[in-house]
């Protein structure tokens, strides 16, 4: 592993919670027992994947606590805690403009409604929010619905295509010995 890689590593692995962490929160008192199942920790495939799909939906779905939330839905659904727990962090806040912003765009073209360019004038604070909120809601919600999928389905091709990879010079090699290549 290249000491870029390893650094990135080191700093993803600070910044998310331990599992002790996790199970001495108190919003996860009534999970807290089975936080600690080894099987939420392991990287198996389909538990990684549901991580993937478990943290996407939650970090477009709420502003705040994300993980939390992720990590209490990972007991119920059997996920990896550390993948839904760095899934959360795509709505950070250096990025949380960019995906208001998208959500905006994309809630106004499923409304079918002309897009609004800046606060009405003369309307009040909370008209203005209400005008610009529902499209930036629909479209948060559909980018949660949308993305946990396509995440789980991305975690799955990718170890697919990793495994594949890996197999690929002892196949490569079985095949050369066989036809008396070697």
């Amino acid at each position: 592993m290249t000491g870029a890689a390893a650094s990135w590593k080191n700093r993803l692995r600070k910044a998310l919670p331990t599992r002790e962490e996790l199970a001495t929160h108190p919003w996860l008192a009534p999970v807290a027992s089975r936080l600690l199942n080894p099987h939420l920790w392991r990287m198996q495939h389909e538990a990684v994947a549901r991580g993937v799909a478990v943290g996407t939906f939650w970090a477009f779905v709420i502003p705040v606590g994300q993980v939390v939330v992720a990590a209490a839905h990972c007991t119920w659904w059997r996920a990896n805690i550390p993948a839904a727990a760095a899934m959360t962090m795509v709505t950070n806040p250096l990025t949380l403009g960019f995906w208001l912003w998208l959500a905006y765009h994309l809630g106004v073209l499923v409304m079918g409604e002309p897009g609004a360019s800046a606060m009405p004038p003369g309307a009040g604070t909370l008209a203005g929010l209400a005008e610009l909120g529902w499209p930036t809601v629909l479209g948060m919600g559909l980018l949660a619905v949308g993305g946990a999928p396509t995440g789980y389905l991305g975690v799955k091709l990718i170890w697919r295509l990793r495994l594949w990879q890996r197999r690929r010079p002892r196949r490569h090699r079985a095949w050369r010995k066989q036809s008396g290549q070697l």
